[in-house]
Formats: C-alpha cells, structure tokens, sequence
C-alpha cells in the first residue's frame, strides 16, 4: 500500500492572529474556547474539567492517542470509561445497548477536522457514533485541537477533510482495521444552545489529522 504523503498546506500552525480570531468567533456562537502551548498542557486541563464520578466516552481521535488522553479515559482512577463499558459488551447480540451507551455519556471528549475562522467546527465519521453525543447526545463536549487545523472558510474546511484528514485516516483504518475509511456523514457545529456545553481547546502543535 502507497504511503499518503500530507498536503503541507494544512499541517501549518495557525498564526496568533487566526488563533485570536477563531478564537473570538467561537466564543461568540457560544463555544468555550482555551488555547494551550502543549499537549501536555492541554491534557492536564482536559482531565481537570472531568467531573469525579461521570461517564466519559472518548471518540476515536488520533490526536487524544498522541497526547496520552485516550490513555487516561479508557483506564481511569476517578471517573466511569465508557469505552471499557462498550468493549465489555458482544457486538452481536447487545447491539441495541451498545448503541445507548455511546449515545448519551456525561462527557464526550475527542477532536475535529476542522474550524473556520468564522466559528464553524467541521468534523467526518465513517461510521457516526460520535456525532449524535457531539450533536445533542452528551452533557458536556471537550474536543482538542491541534491549531494546524485552523481553516479560512467551510471550503477549505471540506478540501481538508477530503484532501488531507480522509487519506490519512483511510490509511490508518486500512493498518489496523483491513479496510478503508469513508466520508460517510459530516457534522458542522455553527453554535451552541447552552453555553458552556462544548468546549475548544486549541493546541500550538500538529496533533491528529
């Protein structure tokens, strides 16, 4: 299999001037948003605005695995993994249940594909399971953001995910899983009902896809 070899055009750090003003724009449609200088940092703070005792279902996200979050959430000390909960239950005969128990956990935390200077959070699934908790389903959203995925507009949004995120992560799937990935089903978050409900944080590193 050919190795994909990434677009430089988006593996660029975002300049202070595009962090303040998607930072800005995100405030304004009611998203949290925090920047932080490492991911070591970034994890930190995740794992403090965790609430002791929560359910916590961490979607699939190369940028939580290279942080160490992915770690933290799936084996934790102080809160309830949902993931472990799903990978204890048979795909074949407790499909109704597994749905459930993904759909609507206290905190879901993962990462995007892309965010528009104008305040637009874009994220693709093959699959979607993280979409519906993202969407509505979870009490509280965290996604970290690598600031490399800082885009102008919706459509360099789009060309990213399709030029850049979805070779990488077909590539990925292709390794670990024996298949191929897809552009199944995009999300685009313009806003937030209840403020404080979703929360940014950006990362001054080239973190996932």
């Amino acid at each position: 299999m050919a190795t994909f070899i990434a677009n430089s055009e988006f593996t660029q750090l975002a300049s202070e001037e595009q962090i303040a003003k998607t930072m800005q724009a995100l405030e304004a449609h009611r998203i949290r948003a925090v920047v932080f200088e490492t991911g070591e940092e970034a994890r930190a703070h995740v794992l403090d605005l965790i609430p002791s005792g929560a359910e916590v279902y961490n979607s699939p996200s190369r940028t939580l695995e290279l942080i160490g979050l992915a770690e933290d959430i799936e084996h934790p000390t102080r809160f309830q993994s949902v993931r472990a909960r799903l990978h204890s239950l048979d795909r074949v005969t407790q499909q109704q249940e597994i749905r459930k128990v993904g759909a609507s956990p206290d905190v879901l935390v993962g990462s995007v594909h892309a965010i528009t200077e104008q305040g637009e959070v874009m994220i693709a699934s093959a699959v979607g399971s993280q979409l519906g908790p993202a969407a509505s389903g979870a009490g509280a959203v965290i996604w970290v953001v690598g600031t490399q995925k800082l885009v102008n507009t919706l459509d360099e949004g789009f060309r990213r995910i399709r030029e850049h995120s979805f070779p990488l992560e077909s590539e990925r799937t292709q390794r670990v899983y024996g298949q191929a990935s897809a552009i199944n089903k995009i999300l685009i978050v313009n806003g937030e009902a209840y403020p404080g409900r979703i929360t940014i944080v950006l990362v001054k590193q080239n973190l996932g896809f």
